[in-house]
């Protein structure tokens, strides 16, 4: 079924309509178009200035190295291997198999810039039962962790098998939670380790000059991977740096393929010969000083003060933008730490046929490019584990001196080019913390490494309004509206005040698009593995429906002639706002449900376009296609 445009209608609009909309593009212009375009213009210049420099970043091998991150990434907190508990280990590997070997870890068609990519990791998200976690425009439902609480206990749910994998991910979750909240300020290595560090930065004094003619000769060895296949650097330079202050493309610019959106026409790699400053020779002090260029170069800390000014309204942005549920004023993660979801990836280099150079600091090959973590709980910590692994069967991936063959984490400073990025390798069975405001203040990005890996991803998710009993307490608000003759079952709205009218339509949109469309877009995922959801998602839809019939009734008093003229006026400018926001979203995702992507997954795993419904099926009181009625309503407007 083909759902016609409303603007294609030959009826002209009114000059309400006109009005409304030429408001509408005002703000929408106002808010993206003349300041956004301005700071695009000059991010572009000074990035045009940076040219081919790379910007500096320290490894654990390069001095300095442990300073840096006590002086500007004091929020990341490494916890090796061999700080937890060896059956802990044992349980949550075997777990993380067995979810991928169900096939409950999937890739995600996720909307970036009015388009739609994969993820290049495949996810899952496990959680607290009825939570959910929203990111680029996608919902995700978490499996219950299936721990002893009372809302999941005796539910038959999934197989046995999957129960014990999530109980053991729950008991991660609880030790983290645990763990977090006794960490004490300072703390940036767990004891095990620090007395390794402390030794190698020891032994790296008496070795500075190798280091350094090493850094050398690797960077001239990571600049032949790293020539221009398309070119227009700048060009590419300034749009990554805009997605970054507007999206977390979390686990989505994994290969060059599936990364084009970001360079906004043609994708290429980093541009021209290695950075002539490098890592090695770089030595953090107290106060940083410009670092080592050559006498014709611009140094990179000139910049540094031409960014700030972008990068405070930048902060600003990204607090307003991470995610559409954030709440103003935004919550503020105090007392102990209670993540409520883990987000679980997994990738393996092996199969991904390119993946992208990261651009700006020359640290290697992007799993998952820079972002911010979003639609947390301000300040709230995140907690990751990372399990390296060679094959399903899970032999760990051990040995190896060169830092490239680990996954790596690289940190850098949100709109800061002074200072060093901070590159961490992980070795199976680490864990990472970033804590405070860090996730605000910094993004990160996760650098591939020669074995496939998994990661389970604590949060504290922002869910004012991302669980099960907010949308189900929503939809009891939208319906107390709505009365019910007990003899003759016939319905009536009870106010018909354009403000109750108005909060009745925004429930019914947000029940359909942020829920029902959302979770029938990913598939058959959910029910195949857990029903948990199941039973829920059947009530959204029943409510769902009443909400049609609330619409059909709100529709018949708008054309009501008897009723007063201003009264019905305010009416039906409330009704036309709600049935073209519903005509365009539904259209919208008809469009994304049969797109070119979504037609390449397997049957199971394809999106469901639905609620879907034909022209004269008698169950539903509306038509799937409003735009008629659109007419109708726009029709009456213009005759008042």
């Amino acid at each position: 079924m083909t759902v016609p445009c409303v603007r294609a209608l030959q009826r002209p609009t009114s000059p309400l309509m006109k009005a409304r909309q030429c408001k509408h593009n005002s703000r929408n212009m106002k808010r993206s178009g003349d300041s956004e375009g301005e700071k695009r213009r000059k991010r572009r210049r000074l990035l045009q200035e940076l040219g081919d420099q790379k910007i500096p970043f320290l490894g654990p091998s390069d001095r300095g190295f442990q300073q840096l991150w006590d002086s500007s990434y004091s929020g990341l907190v490494l916890k090796k291997s061999c700080s937890l508990p060896t059956e802990l280990h044992g349980r949550v590997q075997a777990a993380l198999l067995t979810l991928r070997r169900k096939g409950c870890l999937l890739r995600d068609l996720v909307r970036v810039r009015d388009r739609d990519v994969f993820t290049a990791v495949s996810r899952a998200l496990l959680g607290e039962p009825g939570h959910t976690y929203r990111y680029l425009d996608t919902r995700l439902f978490a499996i219950p962790w299936h721990s002893e609480d009372a809302d999941v206990k005796g539910q038959n749910c999934c197989d046995p098998d999957l129960r014990a994998a999530c109980k053991a991910l729950w008991e991660l979750n609880t030790f983290f939670c645990s763990d977090v909240s006794q960490l004490k300020e300072g703390d940036r290595l767990t004891q095990c380790v620090k007395g390794e560090a402390e030794a190698k930065q020891s032994e790296e004094g008496d070795t500075e000059s190798k280091h350094s003619e090493d850094s050398k000769n690797s960077e001239g060895g990571d600049s032949e991977s790293r020539q221009s296949e398309e070119g227009d650097t700048e060009s590419k330079h300034s749009e990554e740096w805009d997605i970054e202050s507007k999206h977390s493309d979390e686990g989505c610019s994994g290969t060059k393929q599936e990364g084009e959106w970001e360079t906004g026409s043609k994708h290429s790699s980093e541009e021209g010969e290695s950075s002539q400053v490098k890592p090695g020779e770089t030595i953090v002090g107290a106060e940083t000083q410009p670092l080592g260029l050559g006498p014709q170069e611009k140094p990179v800390a000139q910049l540094k003060h031409s960014l700030s000014d972008y990068h405070i309204e930048d902060k600003e942005e990204q607090a307003s933008e991470q995610g559409c549920s954030q709440p103003s004023p935004p919550q503020v993660c105090t007392g102990p730490v209670k993540f409520n979801v883990t987000l679980l990836n997994y990738m393996d280099p092996a199969a991904m046929s390119q993946l992208k150079e990261e651009p700006y600091y020359g640290m290697g090959k992007m799993a998952v490019g820079w972002h911010h973590d979003e639609n947390l709980i301000t300040h709230s910590p995140v907690a990751v584990y990372s399990y390296s692994c060679h094959d399903d069967k899970g032999e760990s991936s051990e040995g190896g001196s060169a830092e490239k063959a680990f996954w790596r984490i690289g940190l850098k400073v949100a709109w800061d080019i002074h200072t060093p990025g901070l590159m961490l390798p992980l070795e199976s069975g680490d864990c990472y913390y970033m804590r405070d405001d860090l996730n605000c203040t910094h993004q990160h990005c996760v650098l591939a490494g020669e074995t496939a890996r998994f990661s389970s991803t604590h949060r504290v998710a922002e869910c004012s309004s991302g669980t099960l009993t907010y949308i189900q307490s929503q939809c009891q608000e939208a319906l107390s509206n709505l009365h019910t003759d007990p003899e003759t079952g016939s319905h009536s709205l009870l106010d018909l005040l354009p403000t109750t009218l108005r909060r009745c339509e925004e429930i019914h949109n947000e029940v359909e698009f942020e829920w029902l469309r959302q979770y029938w877009f990913q598939g058959q995922r959910y029910t195949r593995f857990c029903s948990w959801w199941t039973s829920p998602m059947e009530q959204l839809e029943k409510d769902w429906r009443l909400m049609e019939t609330m619409t059909m009734l709100f529709l018949a008093s708008v054309e009501d002639e008897g009723r007063a003229e201003e009264g019905r006026r305010e009416m039906a400018e409330t009704l036309l706002s709600a049935l073209t926001d519903r005509h365009q979203q539904r259209q919208t995702w008809r469009d994304r449900c049969h797109s070119n992507l979504a037609q390449t997954l397997p049957p199971e795993e394809a999106p469901v376009d639905r609620p879907f419904w034909g022209v004269d099926d008698p169950g539903m009181p509306l038509p799937f296609d409003l735009a008629d009625i659109i007419n109708r309503v726009e029709s009456l407007l213009w005759r008042m």
